[in-house]
């Protein structure tokens, strides 16, 4: 059965279109009726979404590209700060592929298959204990990436927030300074931007609309118990 509240949660870290702004009222929702998230997480997510159902698309757009794809500390693309840019990041993205495929899932997206969002999507799809064994693997990560938004007075460390509580784990202490020990990056330098941006960027999976990661199938999937299944014709 689908634990909606990640599936909300991926939601919630998507890019945002149209239809997913039209969407936050009930996504809100979902994660508001969820007693595994504090009382407080839980408030501060539905007045997150509670904003983002009424702020200019345009703004709300822009604000993610700055946070999360201009800022490589921020990144979303959770292998990014385990491996970098080292080898052991392609072999640990074949074995997530590899994963999916094995649970019938198969991501309808231009993102990387470690993209937190699809992670997540993925993760709806299976037993709890399961999820929360993967988010308990990345709660350090997570913890670093709730202070770094934090630092940034940004609504969306709440969704982090909210992570680490349903992983129901504490993170290695010393594992998170490390990452918070490194220099938050400036989004607005586009010559370092551009620099660590040099190489081309692998895409893994279907590809259907390049650009933006895509919405469509996650809100129409809200309500349904299965995971969608693997697409064998590609």
């Amino acid at each position: 059965m689908m634990d909606r509240t990640l599936k909300a949660l991926s939601l919630i870290l998507s890019y945002p279109s149209r239809e997913w702004q039209q969407a936050m009222s009930e996504i809100g929702g979902v994660i508001d009726a969820d007693l595994r998230i504090a009382a407080d997480t839980r408030a501060a997510l539905r007045t997150l979404a509670d904003g983002f159902a009424k702020a200019d698309l345009y703004d709300l757009q822009e604000s993610y590209v700055m946070l999360f794809d201009r800022s490589r500390t921020l990144s979303l693309n959770l292998f990014e700060h385990v491996h970098g840019e080292s080898r052991d990041r392609g072999g640990a993205m074949v074995n997530l592929i590899e994963t999916y495929r094995a649970g019938r899932f198969e991501p309808v997206t231009s993102e990387l298959p470690d993209h937190l969002p699809v992670l997540l999507e993925f993760l709806s799809t299976r037993p709890f204990a399961e999820a929360q064994e993967t988010l308990a693997d990345a709660a350090h990560i997570l913890d670093a990436l709730a202070a770094r938004l934090g630092r940034r007075d940004s609504g969306y460390a709440a969704a982090f927030a909210a992570l680490l509580q349903l992983s129901g784990t504490r993170a290695d202490a010393e594992a998170v300074a490390d990452m918070l020990a490194q220099p938050d990056d400036d989004p607005t330098d586009l010559v370092a931007l551009d620099a660590v941006w040099e190489e081309t960027e692998v895409t893994f999976g279907s590809d259907p609309n390049a650009g933006c990661p895509q919405v469509r199938d996650m809100l129409a999937a809200m309500d349904e118990p299965t995971p969608k299944p693997l697409n064998r014709s590609a």
